[in-house]
């Protein structure tokens, strides 16, 4: 096993929120953090915060060529990565300034415009599987490595068919479905690394409040990132395990599918 301060970590989306909360958690357990921000700017203000072995990197998960640079500065520095958490994530594409409410209402599956469900799509589960894609031949030459995933609660076809859970209303085509479609294509990836030295995760933060839902969660973003930061410290978890806090999850954090 390396010695944290042999450990590399990326977050994507670490410039702000749930990202910047778990890149602060692993720069003070002596991990080599690079924080991902689309903004080199943003990047660079938070470093400013977390200090430590922590470095801004350009990454933008919609664009090839921004995951390609980030994919070189790492492999040119370190040669490997100990842990990609991928963080990023869009709510919708539509006009801002709405509630959420008013932006749920928008993405039911019978009106919402699918332009809008693709934007939204190709941050949240294509850019997140090219991201991971890129890094996996670093992945691999780490001592044992892990992938964790933030996903959301609001993800769980298990919970949301069930007509007792009040929530499910807002189970909608582009955000919430778009966790669906992550969570299926994470576990087919832990499936597909199993018999690796790779991890793969997949963690909800619960309802923080953050940009995502315009700062109406119900927990702060400090509350919100215990469980994202737990999985993302933790190296016993069983691969393919998708948890979330255990307010509302049960026994171990362990959420259905």
């Amino acid at each position: 096993m390396q010695d944290n301060e042999n450990k590399v970590a990326l977050v994507s989306g670490a410039n702000t929120g749930v990202g910047f909360q778990i890149a602060k958690a692993l720069v003070e357990n002596g991990y080599k953090v690079y924080v991902g921000s689309r903004d080199l700017q943003k990047g660079k203000e938070a470093v400013e915060q977390l200090g430590g072995s922590s470095k801004a990197i350009q990454l933008d998960i919609t664009d090839s060529g921004s995951i390609h640079s980030a994919v070189e500065i790492v492999k040119k520095e370190y040669g490997y990565l100990t842990l990609l958490v991928n963080n990023a994530a869009v709510s919708h594409a539509g006009t801002p300034g709405r509630t959420l409410e008013e932006i749920m209402n928008a993405q039911r599956a019978s009106i919402a415009p699918i332009s809008e469900l693709k934007k939204v799509w190709d941050t949240n589960v294509f850019g997140t599987l090219a991201l991971t894609q890129a890094f996996l031949p670093l992945l691999h030459k780490a001592p044992s490595a892990r992938i964790v995933t933030v996903s959301s609660a609001l993800g769980s076809l298990t919970i949301n068919s069930n007509p007792e859970n009040p929530y499910r209303s807002n189970f909608d085509a582009v955000y919430g479905a778009s966790k669906t479609a992550l969570n299926g294509i994470f576990l087919s990836l832990a499936i597909d690394l199993e018999n690796t030295g790779i991890k793969v995760h997949l963690v909800s933060p619960g309802f923080t409040a953050t940009a995502l839902n315009n700062f109406q969660g119900t927990d702060s973003v400090e509350e919100g990132s215990k469980e994202p930061i737990r999985v993302a410290l933790a190296e016993d978890l069983p691969t393919g395990s998708f948890t979330g806090p255990a307010d509302f999850s049960g026994k171990d954090h362990i959420l259905p599918w």
